[in-house]
């Protein structure tokens, strides 16, 4: 295949993707941009394994001190 056939098959891709325009989904889309109720639901049902804050114990990450004679 020479070169002007296959640039003239990308041209034809392109164009036909460039005015594609498919069905929007309208309903879809406002659930999914209006908030979503199960999303409230799963945070009381898994309340218990959220952490609000992390604790770290400082005396782990220092390092031991050292020896002088």
């Amino acid at each position: 295949m020479g070169r002007g056939r296959q640039k003239a098959k990308h041209t034809k891709v392109a164009r036909d993707l460039k005015y594609f325009s498919p069905d929007t989904n309208y309903t879809a889309l406002q659930q999914e941009l209006g908030g979503n109720p199960r999303l409230e639901e799963d945070l009381e049902k898994w309340a218990d394994y959220i952490v609000d804050e992390v604790d770290t114990d400082d005396d782990e990450l220092d390092e031991p001190e050292s020896k002088t004679a």
